[in-house]
């Protein structure tokens, strides 16, 4: 007995979708291009963009399970024709993802730590951030643009971290923890991700 396929719903900006289990609208301040699905608005649940475009995808791309999440001032590009399964994007500032990508479950992309490296400044974080903080009075929090290109296959469980661009046609094995930048055509594994030598 075969699985049954999924619903999914055209992904219309200010939508309610119809029989979603998850009772929300889609955000208006995206854009999206013909043929493009989602499984739930529950993907925009962590949704904070107040952009005019948060979120900008292209044509015949589904979104299944996948968390859109964004800061005030974060914005996500996907390009046309990818599969994204129960990843999460988090940017606070900017993700962009190129066309004919495909992103496997328990993948993550992040642009920033979310919280200082320094210890001090971690501190004082972590004190803005308690039930009788002031969240206005958190540090400055580093965010440097995650980038990846057209082709490229990002497998389970792997995690991007902030700054890295993967090459076109780059491929991230599952379970890698990818902190510098992966080139055009390259396997990379491991933590964290390496070169992967052909014939090893």
């Amino acid at each position: 007995m075969t699985a049954p396929i999924p619903r999914l719903f055209p992904l219309v900006p200010g939508a309610k979708l119809a029989n979603d289990w998850h009772d929300a609208v889609v955000p208006s301040n995206i854009e999206t291009g013909l043929d493009t699905l989602i499984d739930s608005s529950f993907c925009f649940r962590n949704y904070h963009s107040v952009l005019a475009v948060g979120f900008r995808v292209g044509r015949n791309v589904t979104l299944w399970r996948t968390s859109i999440a964004t800061e005030a001032e974060g914005m996500i590009e996907i390009g046309d024709d990818c599969y994204i399964a129960n990843a999460s994007l988090v940017a606070a500032r900017h993700i962009t993802i190129g066309s004919r990508v495909f992103i496997a479950g328990g993948a993550t992309l992040v642009d920033s730590d979310y919280h200082p490296i320094d210890p001090a400044a971690r501190l004082a974080d972590t004190v803005a951030l308690s039930p009788v903080g002031d969240r206005s009075r958190r540090p400055p929090i580093e965010t440097r643009p995650v980038v990846i290109g057209n082709d490229v296959w990002i497998g389970y469980n792997a995690t991007i971290l902030k700054g890295v661009r993967v090459g076109h046609g780059a491929i991230v094995s599952p379970g890698s923890l990818v902190l510098r930048d992966v080139e055009d055509g390259v396997t990379v594994a491991g933590n964290p991700a390496v070169p992967v030598v052909a014939g090893l």
